[in-house]
């Protein structure tokens, strides 16, 4: 393990709390939230890339779009980091962790033209709607209902904006 890596606190035990979900399994969902609030702060930043370096004749309004869902994924974050402290985790949410942890493709640094940033940011938005979907199903196996509707939540949303991304490419032809 590198310096910049930290021990995941996750393995450790979780703080005290009366939520009547067993240890075993709070530990398990803190560990899956864990690797989806990595995904989610990746993507996060992803989105601010775009936002900033968007270039061409769509420039407003992808500048305004790709703003947008670096909003809603600002508040899946908060969902997902509250949900982890509920179950007595530690969210382990800095960049660097973040960084070491995603599953998202790294965003490419010189896209300019506004249909690239839009295949890069459909590309993530899909890898994450992917993993939450993923996500509903490892909490439901868990038996944590509550976690299973925050990933339906998550994935709704982020499927709702992947379809406004990727209608920027559609009918052109």
């Amino acid at each position: 393990m590198s310096p910049s890596t930290p021990k995941s606190p996750a393995a450790k035990a979780p703080y005290e709390t009366a939520n009547d979900l067993s240890l075993s399994r709070r530990k398990e969902l803190v560990v899956l939230m864990n690797q989806r609030l990595a995904d989610a702060i990746d993507l996060q930043m992803q989105m601010k890339q775009a936002h900033w370096n968007v270039k061409g004749p769509s420039f407003i309004a992808l500048h305004e779009l790709f703003d947008q869902v670096y909003g809603a994924v600002s508040g899946y974050v908060d969902l997902i980091a509250e949900r982890i402290i509920q179950l007595g985790g530690i969210a382990e949410g800095t960049v660097r962790v973040a960084a070491s942890r995603s599953q998202l493709s790294e965003y490419p640094l010189a896209l300019a033209s506004g249909m690239a940033h839009v295949e890069a940011v459909a590309r993530a938005l899909a890898t994450l709607g992917h993993a939450a979907r993923a996500s509903i199903n490892e909490a439901d196996t868990l038996e944590d209902a509550v976690t299973a509707d925050l990933f339906t939540e998550v994935s709704r949303g982020v499927d709702k904006w992947l379809w406004f991304v990727e209608a920027h490419a559609q009918g052109t032809a």
